[in-house]
């Protein structure tokens, strides 16, 4: 046996037995040269990891003070008007912390803004990121350095910013070299004008620049030179022959060349139309703008009245707080002579830890089941995320302004007038309707047969040399002719022309499917337009009517007031003389201080009202002040454009004819006195004039009858009550400097002698005089006429109770089985 045969049978059997002892277990490979440290190694392939940004924080965010609460009063007040708290909402504002839309009430939008992103919310750089937006398409240009022209439909929102659209009717310049090489055998023998082995070297070179017209046209001058060099049997050009005269030859044109639609896509109208759909989204983006800036407005308006209700709430609170310590102390004198009863204490201390319950949610909020759920600091950091301040800074914003008490009867043609012409919503409507119609018109434009003229102009120049002649002066063939000296000379000129038609499609169903498609959307916009307008009208309607019934709800509240107030001294007179029990007299305290904040809020409301009719009229930030116009530029920006309408002045104005585009916009916004004068002043309905009169839930003498469950008429006045009742309450700018002030309890006194007046810091309606005792002329310090003290530490809100007269909290005790 052949040795070689059995060394390769034992090789075999050998690896055969070490691949069975091995097994299929993976293994890793081995590498020369392996490093112990692995830089490239990740043991997990997805992973959270943090971003590499450097955002430097605002000192509204890290110097914040903790913020205030039960226990926690460090802060001094800051006496703030409602044109101070908008002034500084507007200046701080980059993004607006709001919805859009025309709600009434808005919910706080701060947790959703967390969660958002930049584009769900306005910015006061979304005007700006608007103009500047642009498409990824670029300008292109074809072979020739001729523009390619974007055919099609072009919507709305396919386009960009006005430099955008503008762009395209930029020059663009284009430029190219090439060189090839060519070396290769031919099927044909040497001969005077032939070789078998061909070799050459050519060079092309072009530079070109392109502009596109308003008309559609494009414009194009191009220069070109064509180098060629090959092996090709040479001849003297005295010869008879049709040999080449030289080795290398440059081929120097220049061209003009004009392309002009005359059917699709002809004219200025169409082709302008992507810039004035550009600067129709520019207008949608500024009414966005404003609708986010008058939100905000509204928003800031709301807030302010609403801490306003929340101080007014306090000092109810306080007020009833300190009347239950004055009961809850006439029924411990009671007990102690042996008149009273431990029930009607024990009743008294109830009354006196609910108004005190009461106080600290009207102080701080809570989210138990209340009448305000955030209180003074909670309104107070609502009406700080508005403004763009930080949540404690160690001042609590106090309101100043008073909310109005004048009746405001509004004309109801001219507002409606006013909110068709003024409302921004609708104003983007109508700007959408006019993107639409421009649509319409390309849609249309595209069934019409592309048919393109074509115009080439070209000077030619050929020589032996590229530059200057090299020792020749005459024409090519010649040897040492120049190329370009041939092409100033103009002796030779070429020219071309070209007529492409394309027609649609037979049937175009496509072109004939578009319009009827932007057709339907013109319809569809502008009945959503009407609809606009009628539902505006009714929320409109809506809001005056609710702007009278807050008007009218405030005087009632405050005859409510007066009312309970009188029920309330009456109760406690009783009470002291031992005729009336302790409940009747605390149920009477309820209502009371009821009935005080109902009149703080129907007062309120009332404002809101007035601000929220004024919001849909349009004309809340005109009434409030605002002006919302473009900042400054660069004054090279005013230069420019100095120049520019200097420069086109004095040109002559060049018409296109029946393309000339059409009007879609009226000019800037007038104010709201012209509104009338656009819209209409409206007209009534056909039937019976009524006069004003006519129209109250009252008859001639002011009554209007209602029946009662017996068939017995029951006089009710309903008519409107137009002179305002006279409240002489206390601005909440005098309630003290601290929170020990503005929660201070009554003065302690030795005793209580029947008859008293009303033992309440309660201001009477009807004035406002200070409380005394008949027997020793003590004076009863009530919270609404605090006398500026010297300034103490802050303190918790039961520093303020005196420890003699405040109740004591009862020990619990197990109940027994």
């Amino acid at each position: 046996m052949n040795r070689s045969l059995i060394r390769l049978t034992a090789q075999l059997q050998l690896g055969i037995t070490l691949l069975i002892a091995c097994g299929c277990a993976p293994t890793q490979p081995f590498f020369l040269n392996e490093s112990p440290d692995l830089n490239y190694y990740l043991n997990s392939a997805t992973q959270i990891e943090y971003p590499d940004v450097d955002v430097e924080s605002l000192p509204e965010t890290t110097e914040s003070l903790p913020p205030l609460a039960i226990g926690n009063h460090d802060y001094q007040f800051w006496d703030l008007t409602l044109e101070e708290a908008t002034n500084i909402a507007l200046q701080n504002a980059k993004f607006f912390v709001t919805t859009s839309g025309i709600a009434e009430t808005r919910q706080n939008v701060a947790d959703q803004f967390i969660s958002g992103s930049s584009d769900q919310f306005g910015s006061v750089y979304d005007v700006a990121i608007q103009q500047s937006t642009t498409q990824s398409v670029p300008l292109t240009v074809d072979s020739n350095g001729n523009r390619t022209l974007p055919r099609g439909v072009l919507r709305a929102n396919q386009v960009g910013g006005v430099e955008d659209a503008l762009a395209e009717f930029d020059a663009q310049a284009s430029s190219f070299i090439s060189y090839s090489n060519t070396d290769r055998p031919r099927n044909s023998g040497n001969s005077a004008v032939s070789t078998s082995l061909f070799q050459s070297d050519d060079v092309t070179a072009q530079a070109a620049i392109s502009k596109r017209f308003a008309t559609g046209g494009v414009a194009t001058l191009r220069h070109q030179l064509v180098y060629g060099h090959n092996n090709l049997p040479t001849a003297p050009l005295a010869a008879n022959s049709a040999s080449r005269v030289n080795t290398s030859d440059y081929t120097v044109s220049l061209e003009a060349q004009v392309q002009q639609p005359l059917m699709r896509n002809r004219g200025t109208l169409v082709n302008r139309v992507p810039v004035v759909l550009a600067s129709l989204n520019e207008d949608v983006s500024i009414a966005e703008y404003e609708v986010q800036v008058r939100n905000l407005v509204r928003d800031v308006e709301n807030a302010y009245w609403d801490l306003y209700v929340a101080y007014r709430n306090v000092a109810t609170s306080v007020v009833g707080r300190n009347s239950a310590i004055a009961t809850a102390q006439f029924a411990q004198l009671a007990l102690e002579n042996g008149t009273g009863t431990l029930q009607e204490l024990s009743q008294a201390k109830g009354q006196y830890f609910q108004f005190k319950a009461q106080l600290e949610t009207a102080l701080a909020g809570s989210n138990l089941p209340g009448p305000d759920r955030f209180g003074v600091y909670g309104s107070e950091n609502r009406l700080r995320e508005l403004m763009g301040l930080a949540a404690t800074d160690g001042r609590l914003i106090r309101p100043i302004d008073e909310p109005t008490l004048a009746r405001v009867e509004f004309d109801w043609n001219e507002s409606v007038a006013q909110m068709l012409y003024l409302s921004p919503e609708l104003r983007q409507t109508k700007t959408r309707i006019k993107q639409q119609e421009l649509e319409l018109i390309t849609a249309k434009n595209q069934i019409l047969p592309e048919v393109n003229l074509s115009l080439l102009y070209r000077w030619v120049g050929v020589g032996d040399t590229l530059g200057p002649p090299d020792g020749g002066t005459g024409e090519f063939p010649e040897p040492g002719s120049s190329a370009l000296g041939s092409l100033t000379g103009g002796d030779f000129q070429e020219g071309a022309v070209r007529l492409e038609v394309t027609p649609p499609a037979f049937g175009a169903r496509r072109e004939l499917a578009r319009i009827q498609n932007a057709k339907l959307r013109i319809v569809r916009e502008r009945s959503k337009l009407q609809e606009d307008e009628r539902l505006l009208v009714s929320k409109l309607s809506d809001a005056i009517r609710k702007a009278q019934s807050h008007y009218q709800l405030t005087q009632t509240n405050a005859q409510q007031w007066q009312a309970f107030e009188t029920e309330v001294e009456t109760r406690l007179a009783e009470f002291e003389a031992g005729t009336r029990d302790i409940n009747v007299v605390l149920q009477s305290q309820q209502r009371k201080a009821q009935a005080e904040i109902n009149y703080y809020r129907a007062l309120a409301e009332y404002s809101k009202s007035l601000s929220y009719v004024d919001y849909l009229k349009g004309t809340l930030l005109a009434n409030s002040g605002i002006v919302l116009r473009e900042g400054p530029w660069n004054k090279k920006a005013y230069w420019d454009a100095l120049e520019r309408a200097r420069e086109r002045s004095a040109g002559k104005k060049l018409q296109y004819g029946v393309t000339r585009p059409g009007v879609v916009r009226q000019g800037p916004v007038r104010d709201a006195n012209s509104a009338s004068q656009i819209i209409g002043s409206g007209a009534n309905t056909h039937g019976q004039i009524l006069p004003p009169g006519e129209f109250e839930m009252n008859a001639a003498d002011g009554q209007v009858i209602f029946g009662d469950a017996n068939g017995e008429a029951l006089p009710m006045d309903m008519g409107i009550v137009r002179d305002p009742i006279r409240i002489e309450d206390q601005p909440l700018s005098e309630y003290g400097n601290s929170t020990h002030e503005m929660l201070q309890a009554p003065q302690p006194i030795d005793r209580l002698s029947p008859p008293v007046t009303v033992p309440t810091p309660a201001p009477s309606i009807e004035s406002a005089q200070p409380l005394r005792s008949p027997s020793d002329g003590a004076s009863w310090g009530t919270a609404r006429r605090v006398q500026p003290a010297a300034y103490t530490a802050p303190a918790a809100t039961s520093a303020a109770e005196p420890a003699e007269y405040a109740p004591q909290p009862v020990r619990r005790k197990p109940i027994p089985r």
